[in-house]
């Protein structure tokens, strides 16, 4: 009965997290897999209080639950290599690449801002450095990522010459593969720029398109969204790995 009642506590939780996030309007529609997990766990429970595993063989019982623990120990390693990932270098590097991110009316969003000031740091702790800034517009956006993300540079103090515009990407992949016309990857030292839990999945695109000599430099992020970013990384890592963008 306590495995039930926490199933049930569990997914109510997820739903009012994925209410939470929906109401971040972020541009995706990934808080749908909070409720599919709340719902899940719910579903769970009342099949428990109800005596429904009862009535269902064993052997079918065990099936799903080991498939249920493998997904989970998947899930888990993934989610610990994401957040090792995210470990900073502070290494001198020629060009520096500022992944896009969702642009709102009035400016980048907060997951934006968390990477071009990290970004802003770092450039002015390295002259000699030059930037990219890649990200083309979605259909929620006023403008191309990389020209918000470039105007936002500026503001803070950053010489539009040391700024190069990648207009065109709309996906990780594509933002790391649209830079290469702007930047020597094979022989220079490249420093990618994104949030921590972005980071594992982006050096690993990097060195998958050929980028020999990959830095990190990882922002930050509101804890509070952590758990849904982390899941969404884990679960982009695992279709990228299928897809054969990252081996």
């Amino acid at each position: 009965m306590v495995k039930h009642v926490l199933l049930l506590l569990a997914g109510i939780l997820c739903l009012l997290y994925g209410t939470v996030i929906h109401g971040v309007h972020s541009g995706t529609r990934f808080f749908a897999v909070w409720y599919l997990l709340g719902a899940f766990c719910i579903g769970i429970s009342f099949l428990g209080f109800f005596h429904v595993w009862d009535k269902i063989p064993h052997s079918a019982v065990r099936a799903l639950a080991i498939i249920v623990i493998v997904i989970l120990v998947m899930l888990f390693g993934t989610v610990i290599a994401i957040l090792i990932g995210g470990t900073p270098e502070n290494e001198e590097c020629d060009t520096i690449i500022i992944l896009g991110a969702q642009v709102k009316q009035d400016g980048p969003s907060v997951v934006l801002k968390y990477r071009l000031d990290a970004a802003v740091d770092y450039l002015n702790e390295h002259p000699d450095a030059s930037c990219i800034v890649s990200g083309g517009q979605g259909y929620n956006e006023p403008c191309t990522e990389a020209e918000a993300m470039a105007a936002y540079l500026v503001k803070k103090g950053i010489s539009p010459g040391r700024i190069i515009q990648e207009p065109n990407a709309t996906s990780t992949l594509e933002n790391l593969e649209f830079s290469k016309q702007y930047c020597d990857c094979s022989h220079s030292r490249i420093g990618i720029v994104t949030n921590q839990f972005h980071m594992f999945r982006s050096v690993l695109l990097a060195r998958k398109l050929q980028y020999t000599d990959v830095v990190r430099i990882p922002a930050g992020s509101i804890p509070v969204y952590l758990p849904n970013n982390v899941l969404r990384e884990s679960l982009a890592v695992w279709k990228d790995l299928l897809c054969g963008n990252l081996l």
